[in-house]
């Protein structure tokens, strides 16, 4: 996992909007394996390790439903150690019946697709060993093919899953977009380039040569503006920098490419092309 430490740049953590805390907290404890952090009547901050935040739930008043039309989430992705943990975590969730998504096999990774009681698209998975990824002139081929599931459960140690385990992080975020053009000169600017792109309506990029920490895609959202305050969704995810020195040279391409920085007692926070709001952190 060191794509996810010093001296890249990655994602660190997601504040989702929702509609209902208790059912949510109930759900991404109970279905994907969190732990409470802190709760407060109406935020919720969950982790896996029991120290660091991935996963902040804030109920919002008057939720409406995300329409999937607009920019902003199209789901985040949580990062197992390894295949053997991708395996109980599946078994988990086939026993509990709770409905899956899709699973896939992306030849650098596998993983397992599901939604949370709002609809808020989440992925878990876990990475093959980067000496096995196909690397061409600074792409990284990746592919949807179906996973095997029957090889994967075949890994699974004989413990009962009680939660995910420690070591899991935030892997990457995949936003949908209006243009994939601008968003590739922004997120450049914060020092993410692409690994791979299908044609002008998809885009992964990342830093130190992962095959992503962020996903860009415009299937839903081309053109597309911004959701209401009040539709669940994406609230803010927040960009980790390995040090003061990086943070700024990226606040200073970002105000030299006109983008908004806003400074808040110590919270640094930006918009995207497509108002998806960052923090900027180290």
């Amino acid at each position: 996992m060191s794509f996810h430490g010093q001296p890249n740049t990655f994602v660190s953590e997601v504040h989702l909007k929702i509609s209902n805390l208790t059912k949510s907290v109930q759900f991404y404890t109970d279905i994907i394996g969190l732990q409470i952090l802190s709760r407060s009547e109406k935020l919720a901050s969950l982790t896996a390790d029991g120290v660091n935040t991935l996963v902040v739930l804030e109920e919002i008043d008057n939720a409406i439903a995300n329409t999937g039309r607009n920019t902003g989430l199209y789901h985040i992705a949580l990062l197992l150690p390894n295949r053997p943990q991708l395996a109980n975590t599946l078994y988990h969730l086939l026993e509990t019946r709770y409905p899956l998504q899709g699973a896939s096999d992306h030849l650098v990774s596998e993983a397992i697709y599901l939604a949370d009681p709002d609809g808020n698209g989440i992925e878990i998975y876990a990475d093959r060993p980067e000496e096995t990824w196909k690397k061409y002139d600074g792409t990284i081929e990746m592919a949807t093919n179906p996973l095997n599931a029957e090889d994967l459960l075949a890994q699974r140690d004989t413990e009962s899953f009680v939660s995910l385990p420690p070591e899991t992080i935030m892997g990457h975020i995949h936003l949908q977009v209006s243009s994939i053009k601008e968003s590739e000169e922004f997120y450049q600017a914060l020092g993410f380039y692409a690994v791979n792109r299908y044609g002008l309506q998809a885009l992964f990029i990342s830093t130190g040569g992962y095959h992503h920490h962020i996903g860009l895609n415009t299937w839903n959202s081309a053109g597309a503006s911004a959701p209401s305050e009040n539709e669940v969704g994406l609230k803010t995810f927040t960009v980790k920098f390995p040090n003061e020195e990086a943070r700024n040279l990226a606040i200073n391409n970002l105000k030299t490419s006109g983008a908004e920085i806003r400074q808040k007692e110590n919270q640094i926070s930006t918009f995207d092309p497509s108002k998806n709001l960052i923090l900027l952190a180290i």
